[in-house]
């Protein structure tokens, strides 16, 4: 059985509430949103930036939930001339960091992979960094946190920054997304980035609930705001 089917197993018993959690939650929130959405050209000034998002699910495009909000998110930003790079972290050749230091956090890491050859050069030119993951037990997926740790070698080039987080999850319960935002903020804070929006979809465990919810429109608004 693989990890979709299992995550469907699990979760027939409490599908109603992911059912109607994705709509509440997306009501619910509609204030929170406002508050996330910057006001027109206020991060941009106007002028076009150029944005890296990096998308990490596994799944494909006509299935993933996190995909769904970074085609939104990428409507909105190229709607208004902004310039969009999509890194797939889940289907490049990709590897973690050793911790070895060879990169004296200011490159070339050792590994001359897609991070390294594809990414990287993207992510030093760029306005801003978006991250997109699927929640896999509280926190972001091992997909992109093999590229957040690979920041470690260009840790003082990629301060400074812009940055905005988008995640999925099955739950929708509160509670749902507090550790991966707590590891976001905290990351913020270290890079000194200027958080530019957050899109958190709990009650979202298929792409049929997240397309029916607020929070492709949450994501487009924020890319067609900057």
């Amino acid at each position: 059985m693989n990890r979709r089917d299992f995550l469907k197993v699990i979760g027939l018993g409490s599908m109603t509430l992911f059912v109607s959690g994705c709509g509440l939650n997306a009501t619910a929130n509609n204030e929170q949103s406002t508050k996330n959405t910057p006001e027109p050209s206020s991060v941009s000034g106007g002028k076009s930036m150029k944005i890296v998002l990096i998308n990490s699910s596994p799944h494909s495009e006509s299935e993933s939930t996190s995909r769904y909000l970074s085609q939104k998110f990428t409507d909105g930003a190229t709607s208004t001339g902004h310039e969009v790079f999509v890194f797939d972290a889940a289907n490049e050749e990709t590897h973690p960091c050793k911790g070895c230091d060879h990169c004296g956090m200011n490159g070339p890491c050792i590994f001359n992979d897609a991070i390294e050859t594809k990414l990287m050069p993207k992510m030093l030119e760029a306005d801003m960094l978006v991250l997109v993951t699927p929640l896999y037990y509280y926190g972001m997926s091992a997909q992109l946190k093999i590229i957040v740790d690979r920041f470690y070698s260009r840790t003082t080039k990629l301060n400074g920054k812009k940055s905005v987080i988008m995640a999925t999850a099955y739950n929708s319960a509160d509670w749902t997304m507090e550790a991966l935002l707590s590891h976001y903020d905290t990351l913020v804070r270290y890079m000194n980035w200027e958080d530019c929006g957050k899109v958190m979809a709990i009650g979202c465990g298929s792409r049929s609930l997240v397309e029916r919810s607020e929070f492709g429109e949450q994501a487009y608004k924020i890319g067609a705001s900057l």
